[in-house]
């Protein structure tokens, strides 16, 4: 995370540079705890634009504070391959208890997809709380909370005939593709399991009636008897390292 305010120059090197040769921990007089990134949801992330992602946490202190965050690093905390998180938002934004020394805070770091990101970022990323002490000495908590990173994700959808004879074949197709980081583009996402759904014409619901893998380019394709009217999409569940995404609806009158 980069981009302090009040700590720019030395915010330009990774977290690990600010430590001193003590290990990662924090002392007994600064604690960091209850820390959770984008409300616990994966940070997903396309192609364009910057991504704000919000981070509560609370810290204790015994000690007078001239500033403290929370930043999301990964690699080795403090090694060659430490890559960081984003640059700094809003915030910390604090509310203390009455003797001042527990604060509940609440602050963004914000990503920008076209120069933060490489394709090897979507993965589960750690997190660290920083304080900087009144003297200018730091303190560093390793804290347990982590934030899964992952590429966005895009499904379209064309059902055909429209319209079409009851007990004839709809062919419902589809492509699946997902931001290359390295590229700056989507591309096909071959190789994963994607559920074709239909909701009838007047229901709420949709019913999972087919689960295909997508093909060469993210290629979909289903063929189906049409029964009744209704919607057609595509719903692909996400992995490890790709959001999960619902493809608009493609509506068919069944004469």
């Amino acid at each position: 995370m980069r981009g302090r305010p009040l700590l720019a120059a030395l915010l330009a090197l990774p977290f690990a540079a600010l430590s001193t040769p003590a290990a990662h921990a924090a002392e007994s007089d600064i604690t960091f705890s209850n820390v959770v990134v984008n409300n616990g949801k994966p940070v997903v992330i396309g192609t364009t634009g910057t991504v704000v992602v919000p981070i509560t946490y609370t810290i204790k202190h015994s000690v007078k504070l001239s500033d403290q965050w929370v930043g999301i690093y990964r690699g080795p905390y403090g090694g060659a391959g430490e890559r960081d998180l984003g640059y700094s938002g809003e915030g910390p934004y604090c509310e203390k208890n009455s003797t001042g020394t527990t604060e509940h805070c609440e602050m963004t770091t914000n990503v920008v997809a076209k120069t933060d990101l490489v394709n090897a970022d979507a993965t589960v990323w750690k997190t660290v709380g920083i304080a900087v002490r009144a003297d200018g000495s730091f303190d560093e908590d390793l804290t347990a909370a982590t934030a899964h990173v992952k590429r966005n994700a895009k499904l379209t959808v064309d059902a055909s005939p429209e319209p079409v004879t009851k007990g004839k074949k709809i062919t419902v197709t589809g492509k699946l593709t997902r931001a290359n980081w390295s590229t700056h583009a989507y591309g096909g996402y071959a190789g994963r399991e994607v559920s074709l759904q239909f909701r009838k014409k007047g229901s709420s619901a949709f019913t999972t009636v087919k689960k295909i893998t997508s093909t060469t380019g993210g290629a979909l394709k289903a063929t189906v008897t049409a029964s009744a009217d209704g919607d057609w999409r595509w719903v692909f569940y996400g992995d490890g390292s790709t959001g999960s995404r619902k493809s608009a609806t493609d509506f068919v009158d069944v004469r």
